[in-house]
């Protein structure tokens, strides 16, 4: 009955289908888990009219023109820049750190000394990640990504992602910077920002909306799909369609090589009886208390209500069965447990592998999209 089977409805697995849908003219069944379609960026209202994302915080950001254009024909925008603060010493201060973070912690004649300094060696509005500024062989810069390092960044990416940062991919530790610039956004590189007018879930419905396109919710891909002999078998039959997998690969290959490590995060959502909570949309918590964030999300959406929603992040090691994988952990074993999974997909000609846990990548949205979209294109318009 179909000609694709697309595991997973996230960014990555519903792009994925609509194209082969609108493009191709394929029927396609997606098959999903959870028993809504978004993935990790599924939201909804509160009964106040709150929109919550589900599984914390999604801020819209890309320099990618055609994947903002292909979301906008599925959703109308709301133009947010997002800001964050971080509670340092009994301060909330601006972070990404910047040139005014310094003053917030500093007296004015040693943050204007940092400040100089720091333009003596870099570009204004330059992003310098906090691993290579504590390489600087000056005194003032030593000070300073000691500080930033020791208070902003070692705690809060320990409590992240539960390794000491100096294992940890720079791929990763490359997205905590200090910027050399007094711009607040956090986003600060990024074209086009802005979250959808109506939720994240309103686009997913939208996209998944072709008639060539059937869901299948609630259902896990595993049970009814076993892999044997180089062969694909869905309920113990061939499948000779492609299948477009964006779930674990280590699931799907039932662990042959061991469980690759991902990080999960343990999510408190709390309804409170006044207008606002705190100042920013986010303040993240690197040294008090064990969670890393909270979200409040009336500052995303803006809403007319004397209530608010907030959301407490607690970060902790994923268990099969128990918890949701959010984050690959990348270290050198898992790196290398990943390439004998990938080595043995290549064994199946209609499997292609998409997304953060299929790739074992870490990928915005606006880079899922654009991997699917690209990847659309090298298979399909050979």
């Amino acid at each position: 009955m179909f000609d694709y089977i697309v595991v997973g409805a996230g960014f990555a697995g519903c792009v994925m289908a609509e194209r082969i849908a609108s493009q191709l003219n394929k029927k396609v069944l997606i098959v999903e888990r959870k028993k809504h379609i978004g993935g990790h960026c599924y939201d909804y209202k509160d009964e106040h009219g709150i929109i919550i994302h589900r599984y914390g915080p999604h801020l819209f950001h890309t320099n990618h023109k055609h994947v903002w254009e292909y979301l906008s024909q599925f959703t109308e925008w709301h133009y947010y820049q997002h800001k964050v603060l971080a509670y340092v010493d009994g301060k909330k201060i601006p972070i990404p750190f910047n040139l005014n973070s310094l003053y917030y912690v500093f007296p004015d004649s040693l943050a204007n000394k940092i400040e100089s300094k720091l333009l003596q060696f870099f570009n204004y509005n330059q992003r310098v990640p906090i691993l290579e500024l504590r390489k600087i062989d000056d005194p003032d810069i030593r000070f300073l990504s000691e500080f930033v390092y020791e208070n902003i960044f070692l705690n809060y990416t320990t409590k992240q992602w539960g390794i000491d940062p100096e294992h940890i991919n720079p791929e990763v530790t490359s997205r905590v910077p200090v910027f050399i610039g007094r711009d607040d956004r956090y986003f600060i590189d990024d074209k086009y920002q802005g979250v959808p007018k109506y939720g994240y879930s309103r686009i997913f419905k939208n996209i998944v909306s072709h008639p060539n396109i059937n869901l299948l919710l609630g259902v896990n891909f595993n049970e009814f799909c076993k892999i044997r002999e180089n062969n694909i078998l869905i309920d113990n039959i061939q499948f000779k369609g492609k299948i477009i997998y964006t779930g674990m690969i280590d699931e799907l290959f039932e662990f042959r090589f061991g469980e690759l490590p991902y990080r999960t995060l343990n999510l408190e959502f709390k309804k409170l009886d006044q207008i606002y909570f705190q100042e920013n949309a986010v303040v993240n918590y690197p040294n008090n208390y064990d969670f890393t964030r909270i979200t409040e999300f009336k500052h995303i959406h803006p809403v007319d209500t004397k209530f608010t929603h907030i959301l407490l992040e607690y970060p902790g090691q994923y268990i099969r069965g128990i918890s949701d994988p959010f984050y690959p952990l990348f270290t050198d074993d898992a790196k290398n447990a990943y390439h004998k999974y990938l080595d043995l997909s290549k064994q199946y000609k209609n499997l292609i592998l998409l997304g953060r846990l299929a790739e074992f990548k870490y990928y915005d949205m606006d880079d899922v999209i654009d991997r699917a979209l690209r990847l659309f294109n090298i298979i399909f318009n050979d």
